[in-house]
């Protein structure tokens, strides 16, 4: 980490070579007056006073303080500005309720407004949602994935977001989320907020795709990757004006705020990210539990108990990902999934005439969960299993290419303590990157 914030430890002050305010505290999480006074001095920077303002948000899926944002939020720019309003930034997950709404902001949401403020989701199954800014041009997109793929990417992205050459419904995006090691694009947070986020299905699928033929392990927890290049590619194509406010967990607690330029706010929040979220151990584990809490409701989300270890899990070990409350592979694509399964990717690119029909954000998940791997002569070989402690029935488990342990046999106490045995027990997965030292 920069000197500049190694002893800037729970002090506010601006970062004057990066138009950046943070506020970082390793040992504890921040308090409530230590967040607010980074926001009142990040905000100012921004002049919103009479604008339009849309805050782009995660869904319940993601650790973080929201509530305490949205008051803070409500608390600093309400007075000033026109409108306060809130996108949630769903990708392909499914629509939020006034209920979950209600449970992600810690204020009542009735008729998707919430305190005076409008409170969107991200409706990526409807067509009218989107505008189309443009496309990233397929010799482009060549040189940035290094010849893996060679395809124009249109990018289509919801129109509250506005469009060029048209007057935009908000003046100003902010948005405010937090930044983990991530399976795709290496890093979550910044920009990965309109794409995936609000984004349309080409550039999902293709985006998603590329993260999956340069395989998960070797990019999650690599803050500049081709897949983030396509993500900043796209966002640069946005005519409003956008910030960030990036926020670094450790567990359930905040340790950092970074406010800013949106790409400078996200470089210095992963470098903190990568300090607190990344595990390094010495020697790789042959068996892992991947406790997911609850805020993961189907395999769809749950499987970053698997992306987190993959990279520490020894050749031929396995991981059961425990969730007895997860009954359902995926809420939106569990059809596709039952056709096609779990595969490495070498499955599907051998044999792509039978898979390209089917969404490539699908395969991606797929081959992410699946791990790496070979096919060979028609034999599949998985470098690891992967065994489901869930409420999915057995039967769907196989049929998927997954194994099944009934999660009544399982006693999280006869995991712990393990490690001199490389039994790893994860007790809140999902966030936490496991590495190896020797660069696994």
């Amino acid at each position: 980490m920069p000197k500049a914030h190694a002893d800037r430890i729970a002090e506010v002050q601006a970062v004057t070579d990066s138009d950046v305010t943070a506020v970082v505290e390793r040992s504890r999480g921040l308090t409530e007056d230590e967040a607010r006074t980074a926001l009142r001095q990040g905000l100012a920077a921004f002049d919103l006073a009479g604008a339009r303002v849309l805050v782009v948000i995660p869904d319940g899926t993601r650790t973080a303080p929201i509530p305490l944002m949205f008051r803070l939020l409500g608390e600093i720019l309400g007075p000033e500005v026109e409108a306060l309003d809130y996108l949630i930034a769903l990708g392909t997950h499914p629509p939020m309720d006034d209920a979950a709404k209600t449970k992600l902001l810690g204020v009542s949401v009735v008729d998707g407004m919430a305190d005076g403020s409008r409170v969107f989701n991200h409706r990526w199954e409807q067509p009218e949602t989107f505008v189309n800014l443009g496309a990233i041009p397929a010799d482009e997109v060549a040189k940035i994935t290094e010849g893996r793929m060679a395809v124009e990417i249109p990018v289509r992205l919801n129109r509250l977001l506005g469009q060029p050459g048209s007057e935009s419904p908000y003046d100003h995006i902010l948005v405010c989320g937090p930044v983990f090691p991530h399976e795709v694009a290496g890093f979550s947070g910044g920009n990965k907020y309109f794409v995936p986020g609000v984004a349309g299905r080409e550039i999902i699928d293709i985006t998603h795709w590329v993260g999956a033929l340069m395989m998960s392990r070797h990019i999650i927890g690599v803050a500049e990757t081709p897949v983030r290049q396509l993500i900043d590619l796209a966002s640069a194509m946005i005519p409003t004006p956008r910030s960030l406010i990036a926020m670094v967990m450790h567990g359930e607690a905040l340790h950092g705020l970074f406010i800013g330029e949106m790409e400078r706010a996200w470089r210095e929040a992963t470098e903190l990210s990568a300090e607190l979220d990344v595990v390094w151990v010495e020697r790789p584990f042959r068996r892992v539990l991947s406790v997911m809490p609850q805020m993961y409701d189907d395999l769809w989300t749950g499987a970053k108990g698997m992306y987190k270890v993959e990279p520490a899990v020894a050749d031929g070990g396995e991981v059961v990902i425990y969730a007895p409350h997860i009954t359902e592979v995926s809420y939106v694509h569990g059809r596709h999934l039952d056709d096609v399964g779990y595969h490495v990717r070498d499955y599907f690119t051998a044999q792509w005439e039978l898979f390209e029909h089917i969404p490539w954000g699908v395969l991606a998940h797929s081959t992410h969960l699946r791990g790496d791997g070979s096919y060979i002569d028609g034999v599949e070989e998985p470098r690891i299993r992967v065994t489901l402690a869930t409420g999915i029935p057995k039967e769907r488990c196989e049929r998927i290419g997954l194994g099944y342990m009934d999660p009544r046999d399982v006693d999280l106490d006869d995991w712990k303590g393990h490690e001199d045995e490389d039994i790893l027990f994860v007790p809140r997965a999902g966030e936490q990157l496991y590495r190896l030292k020797d660069g696994g």
